[in-house]
């Protein structure tokens, strides 16, 4: 049981080593293979098993839930099994095999405004919260950012040839160019949040 607990946790470290050596972040991976290792190495087992593996993923509350714990588990497994043969590779189609990504929705041009027209009025109406809705939902509508880029944005990434995005999905930064009037529009909102923090 031992050697089977320290064989497992030797794969996972070493799997979650490799994967942030190239810019993985992992940190809801790595508690989800911790807990597979506890839930694993409870049973007995040193390697990765399939049953294991789908038992483990069942018990997690959703379908959803369930198929990507699966899925982490399967990409786990392929590491593991390239440096020992004995790791089964659990099958992928147990859970939501019926999902389907919901299909995109594209605003137009004419609801995007009203969006930015609503948020405007949001209440109440002597604080910041509708210039900071409404200049958000434009920030995001001319450039494209995705909503946790716009929201870790900073003063300092606010600059004369566009935004600085820091540390995106790959950990790389990237520059946005702005058009002339969303960056009169931020300048705006910064000197309206300005006099709400004195």
């Amino acid at each position: 049981m031992a050697g089977g607990a320290a064989m497992l946790i030797d794969i996972v470290n070493t799997y979650l080593s490799v994967r942030r050596a190239v810019g993985f972040k992992l940190q809801s991976v790595e508690k989800c293979l911790w807990s597979y290792a506890n839930f694993a190495t409870a049973r007995g087992d040193i390697r990765v098993l399939s049953t294991t593996a789908v038992g483990w993923a069942a018990l997690a509350s959703s379908e959803n839930q369930r198929a990507n714990r699966l899925k982490v588990l399967i990409r786990f497994a392929r590491f593991a099994r390239a440096g020992d043969s004995g790791h089964e590779i659990p099958p992928d189609n147990i859970f939501c095999s019926q999902c389907n990504r919901r299909t995109p929705y594209i605003f137009t041009d004419e609801e995007v405004k009203q969006l930015i027209l609503h948020a405007a009025r949001l209440g109440p109406l002597d604080s910041l919260r509708p210039h900071t809705y409404s200049t958000l939902f434009g920030l995001l509508a001319s450039t494209g950012l995705r909503i946790s880029e716009a929201l870790s944005l900073r003063f300092q990434d606010i600059t004369a040839e566009g935004l600085v995005i820091r540390e995106t999905k790959f950990r790389k930064s990237r520059l946005v160019w702005l058009h002339e009037t969303v960056l009169v529009a931020l300048q705006n909102y910064l000197l309206r949040r300005g006099k709400f923090a004195r």
